[in-house]
């Protein structure tokens, strides 16, 4: 029998082969740390990236802080770009200009202009990403990025790009191997997107007192939102209202080089949608929730939504095995009156038996074999009302691939 051979670049045709590589590449899926990074970074922009950047840092509301900023400098003549992740269904969602998602050449060629940068210098699957991003914004010469950073701040790869605004939408406890277990340690990694001299701006309604020390350690204006955006807005709940209010705080700092009129910004939220944030579809007169609520600041505020319009409900869900998740039941428990459990395909998936055990009335749980059966019989189940799917990204690409072969009245809430 011949031996494997590892791929290298020469024999890389396709954007799948090419994540295939990258995820072979570096020794850990994680490893924050900007030197790598920094490198390949100098090599590829001597002089930096053309364009203005936010970076937008925090524990939830980032992919919706920056969707409304997208939609409201699309309503204007400036060349909007987006970097966002994870993506849901397809890995080129993590890019798009304009709101157009860019195609699997344009990121293959930016894969091999890093690859020939990179040398012997490894680089993670997100380093990889966040590099490509840059190159091919570079390259279309947009005015404005904006950037989601992935983990954290002060050591994510994003933060090789020096900002002209950094936002922090919130801290909560999440990834506390890497980030720390206090809100206080969260919070100083997220201050690390701070620049001196730059703007920041935090939509943390009780900040951690780091959030003000690094500020003024390093000079960097820091102001807040605390009042909710209180125009017409189509995604749904509280904490989008503070995110849109922070949305056009960000807009507002950059005035000077990206004029918008202030019925641009009104209309840029009002048009936002948002995959998966509280996300309606109705069939066969149920309702069906799709949010990627995965940690337990974010779980609560789903809970408080539907807490709204209390209803027989059943929740179709799973989670990665790092989550808190009995607490995340626990948040739940009162609001749902049967869990469907599915499997999610990644190795960072908690094992089902695993988490059967973290339910205290098992004549409430079902194990399924897969998304399809999950959704099949929560929509055969006469007692229920309302679907409410939601525990990870994984498990919201599974329900949307499941769905699309259903017909879909689709609303947002």
């Amino acid at each position: 029998m011949g031996r494997l051979t590892t791929p290298t670049a020469s024999m890389l045709s396709s954007l799948d082969d090419w994540l295939n590589y990258q995820e072979q590449l570096h020794t850990k899926a994680i490893d924050l740390g900007l030197e790598r990074v920094q490198t390949v970074y100098q090599t590829l922009f001597p002089r930096g990236v053309s364009f203005k950047v936010i970076s937008v840092a925090g524990t939830n509301g980032k992919g919706s802080t920056i969707a409304f900023i997208d939609s409201i400098y699309q309503q204007t003549e400036h060349k909007v770009a987006k970097f966002t992740s994870p993506h849901i269904l397809q890995y080129n969602e993590r890019f798009s200009i304009d709101g157009v998602q860019i195609d699997d050449k344009t990121i293959c060629s930016a894969f091999e202009k890093i690859e020939q940068a990179r040398g012997d210098i490894s680089l993670t699957y997100f380093e990889f990403s966040t590099l490509a991003a840059l190159v091919i914004f570079n390259n279309k010469k947009v005015d404005i990025a904006l950037l989601e950073v992935g983990l954290g701040g002060r050591l994510d790869s994003v933060n090789v790009v020096d900002n002209d605004v950094a936002l922090i939408t919130n801290i909560a406890l999440e990834h506390t191997d890497y980030l720390g277990d206090t809100r206080e340690k969260i919070g100083f990694e997220k201050a690390g997107i701070m620049r001196k001299n730059i703007p920041c701006i935090c939509a943390d309604l009780d900040p951690p007192s780091t959030i003000y020390r690094y500020a003024k350690k390093i000079g960097a204006p820091l102001s807040f939102v605390n009042t909710p955006y209180l125009g017409a807005i189509a995604l749904s709940g509280t904490h989008q209202k503070i995110n849109a209010a922070l949305a056009i705080q960000a807009v507002n700092t950059l005035q000077s080089v990206l004029p918008v009129e202030q019925s641009q910004c009104a209309k840029g939220i009002e048009n936002t949608k948002l995959t998966a944030r509280l996300q309606i579809t109705t069939i066969q007169q149920k309702t069906i929730i799709l949010d990627v609520a995965h940690n337990l600041a974010a779980v609560q505020v789903l809970a408080n939504e539907l807490e709204k319009d209390k209803c027989p409900s059943v929740a179709i869900f799973s989670a990665f095995k790092d989550k808190d998740i009995a607490s995340m039941i626990n948040i739940m428990e009162s609001i749902v009156n049967d869990w469907l459990l599915v499997p999610i395909n990644t190795n960072r998936a908690i094992a089902m038996q695993d988490l059967v055990q973290k339910f205290s009335l098992s004549s409430r749980i079902k194990v399924c074999e897969n998304m399809h059966l999950a959704i099949y019989q929560a929509l055969n189940n006469k007692q229920i009302e309302r679907i409410v799917i939601f525990g990870s990204f994984y498990v919201i690409a599974d329900a949307l691939k499941t769905l699309k072969s259903y017909s879909l009245n689709k609303k947002s809430m």
